[in-house]
């Protein structure tokens, strides 16, 4: 079964600025699509107005959309049956889960810049601060964890960018600004 995003569970909390802000969804099997899961983010992201927080730097949300687009995906493609997501905004960080039905525990591909995908796993763990992988008694969930800039200094955000050489290592952006 699938639930739209209007009805997804959401928090019902008021005006809060330190409030945990949370939204989940569940897919059966075969009904989960990345760009629903875009879509959830970013309704999530778009209630920070309502609590009087910040809004999550731009250059985090894509990182925040490109997570949760690729755990989706992953899930999708490797696990059987249904699987869903869970988003949290706290006041310090933002939390991706995704659970899926598979016992298997994701592993990151050696990078090959010849090869077609394959490279979602290590582009999650190069734009997350931390990536756990549950096992549960029935598959596993995977969470990454995206830190948010302090409250008084909402336009610094370190970014990991992705190098444009072949030599495949990630360079360390300087902070704001340009990439």
């Amino acid at each position: 079964m699938v639930i739209p995003l209007m009805k997804q569970a959401a928090d019902e909390q008021g005006p809060d600025e330190h409030a945990t802000l949370r939204l989940s969804a569940a897919w059966a099997e075969g009904a989960a699509r990345a760009v629903d899961a875009r879509h959830a983010l970013h309704a999530l992201l778009a209630r920070t107005s309502q609590t009087g927080r910040a809004p999550v730097p731009a250059p985090l949300a894509l990182d925040a959309e490109l997570v949760v687009s690729e755990l989706v995906t992953n899930a999708i493609r490797h696990a059987p049956g249904p699987c869903g997501m869970i988003l949290q905004l706290s006041r310090d960080a933002l939390a991706l889960t995704v659970w899926d039905t598979s016992p298997t525990e994701p592993t990151a591909r050696h990078s090959d810049p010849r090869r077609v995908g394959g490279h979602g796993l290590h582009l999650v763990h190069t734009v997350s601060d931390r990536v756990v992988v549950a096992a549960g008694a029935t598959g596993k969930q995977i969470t990454a964890y995206l830190r948010l800039p302090p409250i008084d200094h909402p336009g610094d955000v370190n970014r990991t960018v992705l190098s444009t050489s072949l030599s495949g290592r990630p360079r360390q952006s300087p902070g704001p600004g340009p990439l």
